[in-house]
């Protein structure tokens, strides 16, 4: 019976360990303890038992690190100590080039594989966590060197994915931050941006009493948790910026087209296109 040691029992890594034990993979799950009680975790049967991080660490066949990005580049250095010769390490993070950075820094033994799933709420911890929230969507897999793949570990990992029902894809850490920030981090901001307006607005009252589903759907992302997005920002604000950049130029370009309703309409049927696709994906 394979062993998995997972730092950070929430959303992410109790959703994990749900998926798991539902897809009938074999494997004792231990919460790393962090020095936050994980008496609702054990109670609920997400993990076996709890354990001190070394302890964890040093019989695990896998750690999973599902915690904030600012926590893991603190924690990795720990666990790249504890952990043993045969031991594969991923994170949940979403952003991945510091982190990958970080970890070719001070892994000497074992296999740092950066992971992130593309799946959330806007809720978060144990209690939300649910064993189908990785099915049906991308999990990216961001190693340094493409043969990193090919280990044994990592075909597990892979194994395990699938098992659950996610959808593996493969890029280099700069490809994911790049991608990742006009797909998820470009979102959020427009969500942010969007309902931030309007709350700055002295009709607001009026705004939400006529506000309809496209509204409450467009600011859906805004309920995310500033905690999360803060080491977000900080360690992808390029590729952000970016995005941000190109969003304001095509908002410009959709502007100036209000004059021609010819002009509008090719944004109106482009825009259709890439919806329609992006639902076909996820199908």
């Amino acid at each position: 019976m394979k062993r998995l040691a997972i730092a950070g029992v929430g959303l992410i890594g109790g959703s994990f360990a749900l998926a798991l034990r539902a897809a009938g993979v074999e494997a004792r799950i231990t919460g790393i303890d962090l020095g936050r009680n994980l008496s609702t975790e054990l109670a609920n049967g997400v993990i076996d038992d709890a354990l001190p991080l070394e302890e964890a660490c040093a019989t695990a066949d896998l750690i999973y690190l599902a915690l904030p990005i600012g926590n893991i580049l603190e924690l990795l250095p720990r666990v790249a100590a504890a952990c043993g010769e045969n031991c594969l390490v991923t994170d949940a993070g979403s952003t991945k080039s510091e982190i990958v950075r970080r970890a070719a820094e001070v892994f000497v033994r074992g296999q740092f594989l950066g992971g992130h799933p593309m799946a959330g709420k806007e809720t978060r911890g144990v209690t939300v966590a649910e064993a189908g929230l990785f099915r049906g969507r991308p999990y990216l897999l961001t190693p340094r060197h493409p043969p990193e793949m090919e280990t044994s570990a990592a075909r597990m990992l892979l194994e395990w994915i699938q098992a659950m029902g996610g959808r593996p894809a493969v890029m280099a850490p700069e490809e994911h931050d790049e991608t990742v920030a006009l797909t998820s981090h470009l979102p959020q901001m427009l969500s942010t941006a969007l309902a931030s307006l309007l709350e700055g607005k002295e009709s607001r009252d009026r705004l939400v009493e006529a506000a309809g589903p496209g509204l409450i759907d467009s600011t859906r992302l805004a309920l995310s948790p500033w905690g999360v997005w803060a080491d977000i920002i900080s360690t992808n604000r390029p590729a952000i910026e970016k995005a941000l950049l190109a969003y304001e130029e095509q908002a410009r370009k959709l502007r100036l087209a209000l004059a021609s309703e010819d002009g509008v309409k090719e944004y109106f049927e482009s825009g259709r296109r890439f919806a329609e696709k992006l639902r076909k994906n996820a199908d």
